[in-house]
């Protein structure tokens, strides 16, 4: 199996640290509103790669971080007179909601920052005790320059670096491209105490924490967005291996940007999306089919044309799989000499999916080996074949997919007047204020495909 290794900008045969084991850390989002499309791509990706190496029989410690202290959560607290855990939690739940939708598999740990606080506290004191930090006033910066491999993963230079700063120095700052491991608290911000002062950590410093704790000094994998190239992963590399002495992650993978109908996606131009948003037009699935329609490391342009082939292209894949569940009934009967050699002829596929999923997880062309599986099998569908030999083809599809994350498992459609029944009882239920069954009707109906729309006039239904 081979990966693109941001680090040596080639694609390298993937050895483990420990054999049959691989410890994995994906940068998670910071919880101030609901996730973007820009957000899912990295999500969908490394949960995608996490199943890909649990296929393959590796135990994958999979470490997936929650940021849920940051200027924007504090930010949406003083708007809104409420706590900054308020915020985070509610969007916590949120997220987790979506992700749900998106088949992501829950991480080994989704560790929360506000929680992992001592942790950072005893790490930015070995790094001042080592000398790679300092205090000045409360705040304590990393010494950038003392650590000599700054810079490796973006490939940026220091003299390059500081010609670029537009910025004047902080006076209490020995070198402008030092950078913040702890800052005192301003008014109306949460805080904890240290011993430089009352207030709360870098965004740099609770990554590599969590990651130590979590995974060891050591990990196999880093993974994340390629915005978090530098300065992000740039300055988690320093200040882990300051601290622990050792190489901080064997592997480095990003993806890379989404755009939205060629454009970066942005909300001054009024293209930013959340997955909350398709959710209300799209099953999340076609989300995820869409998602890895290309290579991880392409940009990907999401637009409605594409998201329309998406849909049709996986509505293909999940019509095949229901009429093989049909035609295998219990599964019963003998492999006939014929069908045994169908069957090895499936295996191509299998390979092929194999194969590209070997070659730095080309999650594109293992969707085409899927779509040759599920033309093979319409094909052989109209034979006269045993019951045994169809559900042996199901299962090498369903297999496939849900290396992908992909659920073949067609819906149950839900009758109109069912829909009706749960749209009065979710309007009941908020008249007596019982807005956690009002909401859980609405999930279970977006669950099964039906969207609602509150308007004066009332709900108005549609089927996703």
């Amino acid at each position: 199996m081979k990966l693109y290794n941001t680090m040596s900008q080639k694609k390298e045969e993937f050895v483990p640290l420990e054999p049959g084991k691989v410890r994995m850390y994906v940068c998670g989002p910071t919880v101030y509103n609901f996730i973007h499309i820009g957000n899912a791509r990295p999500m969908i990706v490394f949960d995608t790669v996490r199943r890909y190496m649990e296929y393959k029989g590796y135990d994958v410690n999979f470490v997936s971080n929650f940021t849920d202290v940051d200027d924007k959560i504090i930010k949406k607290a003083n708007e809104e007179g409420v706590s900054a855990s308020e915020i985070s939690t509610r969007y916590i739940a949120e997220c987790k909601k979506d992700m749900e939708g998106m088949n992501i598999k829950p991480a080994t740990k989704n560790p929360l920052a506000t929680e992992e606080i001592p942790g950072m506290i005893d790490m930015i004191s070995t790094l001042i005790e080592k000398g790679y930090a300092y205090e000045k006033e409360g705040t304590v910066y990393f010494r950038t320059k003392k650590f000599k491999g700054y810079g490796k993963l973006s490939k940026k230079n220091l003299e390059d670096l500081e010609a670029g700063k537009r910025i004047a120095v902080e006076d209490q700052k020995e070198d402008e491209m030092d950078f913040v491991l702890w800052k005192p608290k301003k008014e109306n911000e949460p805080y904890w105490e240290s011993p430089w002062s009352q207030g709360r950590p870098g965004w740099h410093i609770e990554c590599s924490e969590m990651s130590k704790k979590y995974l060891g000094d050591q990990i196999d994998i880093h993974a994340g967005g390629e915005d978090l190239i530098f300065p992000h992963h740039e300055n988690e590399i320093a200040q882990s291996e300051a601290c622990n002495g050792k190489e901080f992650s064997r592997y480095w993978m990003h993806n890379a940007f989404l755009n939205i109908d060629n454009k970066k996606m942005s909300k001054s131009l009024g293209n930013f999306f959340t997955v909350r948003e398709i959710s209300e037009k799209y099953d999340l699935q076609v989300l995820r089919f869409f998602m890895l329609s290309a290579h991880y490391r392409s940009p990907l342009n999401f637009s409605a044309e594409l998201m329309e082939a998406s849909k049709n292209g996986l509505d293909r894949i999940i019509t095949a799989a229901d009429l093989l569940k049909r035609l295998a009934g219990n599964g019963e009967g003998e492999l006939t000499e014929a069908e045994q050699a169908l069957l090895l002829e499936a295996k191509t596929y299998v390979q092929k999916f194999e194969e590209a999923m070997d070659d730095d997880f080309n999650t594109a062309d293992a969707i085409s080996a899927i779509f040759e599986l599920v033309k093979f099998s319409n094909i052989h569908a109209a034979d006269a074949h045993s019951q045994r030999f169809f559900a042996a083809l199901r299962e090498e599809l369903v297999t496939l997919c849900d290396i992908l994350g992909i659920i073949v498992e067609k819906k149950e459609e839900i009758l109109d007047e069912d829909i009706e029944k749960l749209i009065a009882e979710r309007q009941a239920a908020r008249k007596e204020k019982n807005f956690a069954r009002a909401d859980e009707i609405r999930d279970e109906l977006l669950a099964r495909g039906i969207v609602l729309k509150d308007t004066r006039e009332g709900v108005v239904w549609t089927r996703a």
